[in-house]
């Protein structure tokens, strides 16, 4: 079934499903390889920060604070594109990545591999 690209509506942060914390998960992935480089947690006034500024912002459970990514390590994630799933309950963000995105200083968040019960960390890409 082919689906032709429907009208453009205005964007509302509110028609998200978001957790009983008020967050949705947010997939960053590298705008020019496909690669996903990691998942973190936005809120509503993070999303509009994001699109607003393009600098790709997350709200830490850890902190209770607004994290701009990059903001202190300069390994900043500019928005290239913002997408919604089909059920409205997660997000994919699209970045050219500077540095690492991982605050282990791994290209990637995702550098530990299971299989046959056992975990292989895999190296960074050159």
């Amino acid at each position: 079934m082919q689906h032709s690209q429907s009208e453009q509506s205005p964007f509302d942060t509110g028609t998200l499903k978001y957790n009983d914390a008020g967050l949705i998960p947010a997939i960053a992935q590298d705008a020019q390889t496909g690669e996903v480089l990691m998942m973190a947690w936005m809120n509503a006034e993070s999303i509009s920060r994001t699109l607003e500024s393009r600098r790709v912002t997350y709200w830490s459970r850890s902190r209770q604070a607004f994290w701009v990514k990059g903001e202190t390590s300069g390994h900043i994630q500019e928005l290239v594109g913002f997408r919604v799933d089909c059920d409205r309950d997660c997000l994919l963000v699209l970045v050219n990545q500077t540095g690492p995105a991982c605050h282990t200083g791994r290209r990637s968040c995702f550098f530990t591999d299971v299989k046959d019960g056992f975990e292989t960390v895999i190296a960074d890409p050159l």
